[in-house]
């Protein structure tokens, strides 16, 4: 039986050899683990901080360009209003120099044309 004694605990600290690897192996992929659920808390925090920072940008760039229209709309209106002006003098002046008897001066003044 000592054949088999010795084989048994050959066999016995294979086992032991093969556990204790095992347990190494384990230990290494317990620490990568735990670093892969610290990155994962980082870019969980980084999506935050980045979502409401988007959302920060979203909302200026909405009142910028509401503002941005609403200076084309007073842009536009001015420009209709001055061209309606434009108009008006125009005739204003067509009519002021059709009289022969009006001088450019007195032209420009509202009160002699």
């Amino acid at each position: 039986m000592t054949q088999q004694g010795a084989a048994l605990q050959n066999y016995n600290n294979e086992l032991v050899k093969c556990i204790e690897e095992l347990c190494a192996k384990r230990d290494e992929l317990n620490q990568q683990i735990l670093q892969e659920e610290e990155e994962k808390v980082k870019l969980q925090n980084d999506i935050r901080i980045l979502t409401d920072k988007l959302a920060r940008v979203n909302q200026s760039l909405a009142k910028k360009m509401a503002s941005r229209n609403e200076f084309d709309k007073t842009i536009a209106e001015t420009e209709t209003a001055y061209m309606k002006v434009m108009v008006v003098f125009r005739v204003h002046d067509r009519a002021c120099f059709s009289r022969p008897s009006v001088s450019l001066v007195q032209c420009h003044t509202v009160r002699n044309c």
